[in-house]
């Protein structure tokens, strides 16, 4: 068993438990995950004596605990799909996470393509599908009425129900981003796209809680459990599907603004002149840094120039220079949307510009983009 010192180094910033990694993709689980597996269990075990007469209590609780289980490795094998399809795609996947609802693959990239945000979508239910006719054959292949054919069985239905309430068109839900890519295909516009998978949303959230309350006014049995169930998940797809509409508006490239306009013009300088004399030649221009030999040093980071000129104002500027990286060079010709998804995506404070020869045309910097998407006058 680890110690207390051990199980907070494996737990991560935000709580969840780094189980292993998948591709390079890092799985987690989160605490509501066991709060979400005790209530399984504590609803199922008495259901086990039911559907099985003279099923002991502690059998019943060994085979409810084994449906969470197998409940969890059915939501990882969903997360999985889209992780992978993302992958092959070259969407990269910053953490696939599992949760009380379930689970998310955390992709860092927007698909570009209406095909890529469908495949990514569908490969999840398209891995349910497949887990429930395996479980359903495994079903009609055992002898009924024994604890393994029930929690065969239900595995089955398990499956089946995730994968249909996945494909339940409204956002974040699987279907709510086919939806959004069947839109997005038709009209050419990711966000109107958007729009009508979270209305989606919305509907799918009251049609929960309709069945919700018809449960209550018609008395069933389950109907507070229902009433829990629908009332949590209308909550999650509700939430979720103002996330989407509000982080597709934080995409939104600003009307009447062009690339052209935010980029600071860029200057370059050999990368061993003094830093001090660097920074006071930048004079609110990005600088490239070259080497003697032609080869690109970085672009200078003020930030860390500052610093270094306090302390040894002679330094060659490129102890202050920020590496050029494939994924921090923009093209000229991009359109506003790829801007502000690579941006986003990219941990740096600055991106080179390039025009369609490779000839560097100046500089952004991620607190112009940042004002310029608020509203805010853009100060050099």
């Amino acid at each position: 068993m680890p110690t207390t010192t051990n199980w907070r180094r494996r737990t991560d910033r935000d709580g969840g438990l780094p189980l292993f990694r998948v591709a390079g993709v890092p799985v987690q689980l989160a605490p509501s995950w066991w709060l979400g597996s005790i209530v399984v269990v504590a609803f199922y075990a008495p259901l086990v004596g039911e559907l099985l007469p003279g099923t002991s209590g502690l059998t019943g609780l060994v085979v409810a605990a084994f449906f969470a289980l197998f409940l969890g490795l059915s939501v990882l094998a969903h997360e999985l799909g889209h992780c992978l399809v993302a992958l092959r795609l070259g969407l990269p996947v910053r953490r696939l996470r599992l949760f009380l609802l379930g689970g998310v693959s955390e992709v860092v990239r927007t698909p570009g393509r209406p095909s890529h945000e469908g495949a990514v979508a569908v490969a999840g239910p398209a891995v349910s599908v497949v887990l429930a006719l395996i479980f359903s054959a495994g079903a009609v292949a055992l002898p009924p009425g024994n604890v393994v054919w029930l929690l065969v069985a239900q595995t089955a239905a398990a499956n089946t129900a995730v994968a249909v309430f996945n494909l339940l068109p409204g956002l974040p839900l699987d279907g709510g981003r086919i939806l959004r890519a069947g839109v997005w295909a038709i009209t050419g516009t990711r966000a109107t796209g958007t729009r009508a998978a979270v209305f989606g949303g919305w509907v799918v959230a009251g049609l929960l809680l309709v069945w919700a309350l018809v449960g209550v006014v018609q008395g069933s049995d389950d109907r507070w459990l229902r009433f829990g169930v629908c009332l949590l998940t209308a909550w999650f797809v509700v939430v979720g599907a103002s996330g989407e509409l509000a982080a597709d508006r934080r995409r939104g490239w600003p009307e009447g603004i062009s690339l052209s306009d935010l980029v600071r013009p860029v200057l370059q300088l050999p990368a061993e002149s003094p830093v001090a004399g660097a920074l006071s030649a930048s004079a609110g221009r990005g600088v490239v840094l070259v080497r003697a030999d032609g080869v690109a040093a970085g672009l200078l980071d003020q930030e860390v120039a500052r610093r270094l000129a306090e302390r040894s104002p002679q330094a060659p500027a490129e102890q202050a220079a920020e590496p050029i990286r494939p994924e921090t060079v923009l093209l000229s010709d991009e359109t506003g949307e790829e801007v502000v998804e690579r941006v986003r995506g990219t941990a740096a404070w600055q991106f080179l510009v390039v025009d369609t020869e490779g000839r560097p045309a100046g500089v952004l910097r991620r607190d112009d983009l940042r004002a310029a998407l608020d509203g805010r006058p853009i100060t050099r």
